[in-house]
């Protein structure tokens, strides 16, 4: 492995910039290719989240980089869930009964001009937008591709090729149509899919609502969230089945439908949408799937990372932070393995896959808390059980979300075993009015400590993993 080999990155999004500058920094030739335009000169927003959640996770693999600090200038804290109910009463849920724990709504757009500004220092990598990726030879790295704005198709021979190029990839695209190998891959949609609108800035420039707080609608069937944006406005995306039920995307096609609808199910967030006929007339609808496949890579010359590996739902909140994480996992394999690839791509797959394959189960999980639990009696008992357990015991007690969230050197898999059996435990405890009997916070963390590790014990001989 010479540092003189030429690298080709298909994708310049969030993970592949992130690539690009980490190898960069360890000396790798890198050339990225982009089927969009560059992001820091022209509007592409149009149809995608324009702002995500950024947690513990991505900040690491951000200061790996050497660019955290950028990042947080331009973040917007979120301490917790503020619920709005139909009648418009709100309640607000932390995501933390610790000190310091948020997670942040940051721009999508911004944060990856950052990335690709601070790639693009390094006179060793070479960024061409407008140049999107037809196919690849995985067998001799070579990957073609068509010139938007010269029309002109040519072909890069590439030493190593990584596909960073999200859940429509072409590196794994031709995985599987070249057939050189065994590969699996499953994409399933939710019935649900996504429209984005806006909260504009109040006449001063102002957050018209707590800019401090995640925004949920909670409808069963279907939601409507709120994330905050730097220039005072909110981007609002609306989660609603194609088809089913009595309001979906295929029966609001008029005005009044479209109103009707709102004014029943979102009335207050309806007041502060003054676009809302235009915006959801006009804007497209995206869907939400999952994407898990393997193997991720192909002998020693190509591997998939971020969305082209395992596009998630969003619901956790984990996407952008688990393509970040992959930059992470990645340089420590590369650290072990160098010289290598065959070695290196072996070996990150294997420490990554359940991770990521948990992590998707989990943004699933969240989709349903988030549309029908969070108003749930039950469940947010539930929760304020789980507050008080972090806040009086901050170093023994962590909620499966603070675990997902917060705890970045906990992998996605253990969190979410260890937090699935905690789930389950609280909520017996809450179900069988045992908080009737047991008041004192030192006797309830002891039960749950119990019952959740003989809830483990159990699901490991039923042959859970």
């Amino acid at each position: 492995m010479s540092k003189k080999e030429n690298i080709v990155i298909i994708g310049a999004g969030l993970c592949g910039s992130l690539l690009a500058l980490r190898l960069a920094q360890r000396g790798y030739k890198v050339s990225m290719y982009e089927s969009r335009p560059d992001l820091r000169t022209t509007d592409i927003s149009a149809g995608r989240s324009i702002n995500l959640a950024l947690s513990d996770r991505g900040f690491k693999a951000l200061r790996l980089c050497g660019v955290e600090e950028k990042a947080r200038d331009i973040c917007i804290p979120m301490y917790g869930r503020l619920m709005h109910d139909r009648e418009g009463n709100t309640f607000a849920s932390s995501y933390s009964g610790r000190e310091g724990e948020y997670i942040n709504s940051i721009s999508r757009g911004d944060l990856n001009g950052i990335l690709l500004t601070e790639a693009e220092k390094h006179e060793n990598v070479t960024i061409h937008f407008n140049t999107e990726c037809t196919s690849v030879d995985i067998e001799n790295t070579v990957a073609y591709f068509k010139d938007y704005n010269t029309k002109e198709e040519f072909s890069v021979d590439g030493d190593v090729i990584f596909g960073t190029d999200g859940a429509g990839s072409a590196l794994r695209k031709s995985y599987y149509l070249e057939r050189k190998f065994l590969f699996s891959y499953s994409q399933n949609f939710l019935t649900h899919g996504y429209k984005e609108l806006e909260i504009p800035a109040d006449t001063l420039g102002s957050h018209q609502i707590s800019k401090e707080h995640l925004h949920i609608w909670p409808r069963g069937e279907y939601m409507l969230i709120a994330l905050p944006n730097l220039d005072g406005s909110f981007t609002v995306t609306l989660f609603l089945s194609y088809d089913e039920g009595e309001y979906n995307f295929n029966n609001l096609t008029s005005e009044e439908k479209i109103t009707e609808f709102f004014e029943k199910e979102f009335s207050d967030a309806l007041e502060l949408i003054p676009c809302i006929k235009d915006e959801f007339l006009n804007n497209p609808t995206g869907a939400l799937g999952t994407v898990k496949c393997s193997p991720w890579h192909y002998q020693n010359k190509t591997l998939l990372l971020g969305d082209a590996a395992h596009a998630i739902v969003p619901f956790y909140g984990q996407g952008m932070n688990a393509s970040f994480e992959d930059v992470t996992v990645f340089d420590t394999i590369l650290d072990e393995h160098e010289g290598d690839w065959g070695a290196t791509f072996k070996a990150y797959e294997k420490a990554r896959k359940e991770d990521t394959d948990a992590i998707a189960d989990l943004a699933i999980d969240n989709f349903y808390e988030m549309r029908d639990h969070v108003a749930n009696p039950l469940f947010k008992q539930k929760r304020k059980l789980e507050m008080d357990l972090e806040k009086t015991f901050p170093t023994e007690y962590f909620s499966k979300y603070s675990m997902v969230t917060f705890n970045e050197e906990i992998p996605y898999a253990e969190a979410m075993k260890k937090g699935r059996a905690q789930d389950k435990a609280l909520l017996n405890m809450v179900a069988h009015h045992d908080l009737d009997v047991i008041t004192d916070l030192n006797e309830v963390l002891k039960k749950v400590q119990e019952e959740t590790n003989e809830i483990l014990e159990e699901d490991k001989i039923a042959g859970f993993k």
